[in-house]
């Protein structure tokens, strides 16, 4: 896709809606509709109980929810094979449970507890799993993104076929590092795919205001890296475009850029009051680009399932939170001898 000038927002809308179609009309079985629908729910009812966990006074410093954004990384999910990484910044929750960690160890770190994945030093920006390849949840912004070129170099290094997932945002994605990160995957041939989380405000900032490019993914055209955009409230067009990127860096034909245009429903974090957009703004696209009751809907009325079949898929969900909940609650805080503890890797 390629556009600019006058009418390219217009343009760019009408090809993200065409593609939605286009997604929904392909070939998907029930079982993995399911499955799409049964992840974006965790996802979304995780972030609200951890909502109400920080209004509590349970959870401490920064918070960053996904609610909105979950097809983005269940769909991309979708792709990976075993073995494959993925690192993101800060607005991570939905990235660990989506690539199958445990709602208790997550819950656990966001409150500062020993049951979490850092051991509840870590909290709700710095937490990882070895085991699951995932590595950050990074707080600085940008940062993550030559750490995730390194992770591809490693892998092309052992010659292996893996792919890294490397996850940041609108605002990231005018930090520096992400171009000398740009040029030197494309100059090593890098099996890393730059996702580019375009929730369209940095912050506080529209990307309208932010940059005067009409799209952020063809700014890797200057090194060579192939790329698009696609519809982030569609999981379909998400796996379909994250497919294509897949094959393509598996391939050894070097990194790929997929521009994901999604929508963040609460503020950028639970500090955040959001006055820099308006409560219509935000009900429109609940009411009219929801990635969840899209999914929803496909599974009405294709007959895959029934509002029953839902409902009792959302319960069980809720069950699964809350005893993750309670949980982070019962488990105890880190001893004080932590303190000493993972500042030094064995050689």
């Amino acid at each position: 896709m390629n556009y600019s000038g006058a009418g390219a927002s217009a343009q760019r809308g009408e090809s993200l809606m065409a593609a939605r179609k286009a997604a929904s009309a392909a070939k998907v079985s029930r079982d993995e509709l399911l499955g799409y629908y049964r992840e974006m729910l965790l996802i979304r009812r995780f972030e609200e109980k951890a909502g109400q966990l920080y209004g509590m006074g349970l959870i401490g410093g920064f918070c960053h929810l996904y609610i909105g954004q979950e097809a983005v990384v269940v769909g991309l999910e979708a792709t990976a094979e075993e073995g494959d990484r993925r690192i993101t910044t800060y607005r991570d929750h939905g990235h660990m449970l989506a690539c199958g960690m445990d709602p208790k160890g997550v819950m656990a770190e966001l409150t500062g507890r020993e049951g979490g994945y850092s051991r509840g030093k870590g909290g709700s920006m710095h937490m990882f799993s070895k085991e699951k390849h995932f590595y950050g949840g990074h707080g600085i912004v940008g940062a993550n993104v030559p750490i995730g070129a390194g992770l591809a170099f490693a892998d092309k290094y052992m010659g292996n076929d893996r792919v890294t997932f490397t996850y940041f945002g609108d605002g990231a994605a005018n930090q520096g590092q992400v171009y000398e990160t740009y040029n030197m995957a494309m100059l090593w041939s890098l099996p890393v795919i730059f996702v580019i989380e375009n929730n369209k405000y940095a912050m506080g900032t529209s990307v309208q205001r932010a940059t005067r490019s009409p799209s952020l993914w063809e700014r890797g055209a200057a090194y060579g890296i192939p790329g698009e955009e696609v519809d982030g409230m569609d999981v379909l067009a998400v796996k379909a475009a994250g497919e294509k990127a897949v094959k393509h860096c598996r391939a050894g034909k070097g990194p790929y850029i997929l521009e994901i245009m999604t929508y963040r429903y609460r503020g950028h974090s639970m500090s955040d009051p959001a006055k820099y957009r308006t409560r219509d703004e935000v009900q429109k696209v609940r009411e009219e680009r929801d990635a969840i009751e899209h999914v929803r809907q496909l599974l009405l009325t294709g007959k895959h399932a029934s509002e029953d079949d839902l409902k009792a898929i959302d319960r069980e969900i809720k069950d699964v939170i809350n005893a993750a909940a309670d949980f982070a609650r019962e488990s105890p805080e880190p001893d004080l001898a932590e303190l000493w503890t993972d500042i030094y890797a064995d050689a």
